[in-house]
């Protein structure tokens, strides 16, 4: 009885070994940009440039005079110029990930055939 289960463990191994390419350029790729996916929501949701261009002229800190309109303005641009720069550098950030992602298998069988 254990021959069939070591045979059957081994035609397993065999096909998995097999199929791994294919899955991993497939569905194990479409999990990764699922995964990149979230990654972005995620540094939008943090980071939410659009939330302060959309509140640009509401006064901070309930100062109605010109001055602090002035300084409100400014300072809600500036905020929403780093905050952007920092969402694309995510952005940059996440396509990395996902070509890392890619590029992975064909990188770890080039090192091993170098080795050889």
């Amino acid at each position: 009885m254990w021959i069939l289960v070591l045979q059957r463990m081994a035609l397993d191994f065999f096909l998995d070994f097999l199929f791994f390419p294919f899955w991993w350029y497939t569905k194990g790729a479409k999990h990764a940009l699922l995964f990149c996916f979230h990654l972005l929501q995620d540094g939008n949701l943090r980071l939410s440039p659009w939330l302060w261009i959309r509140n640009v002229f509401v006064p901070m800190f309930g100062q109605r005079d010109i001055g602090g309109r002035l300084v409100s303005i400014f300072m809600r641009l500036v905020n929403f110029i780093g905050r952007s720069a920092a969402l694309l550098f995510w952005l940059f950030a996440v396509i990395i990930i996902f070509f890392i992602w890619l590029f992975l298998p064909v990188f770890v069988l080039f090192m091993l055939v170098r080795s050889f």
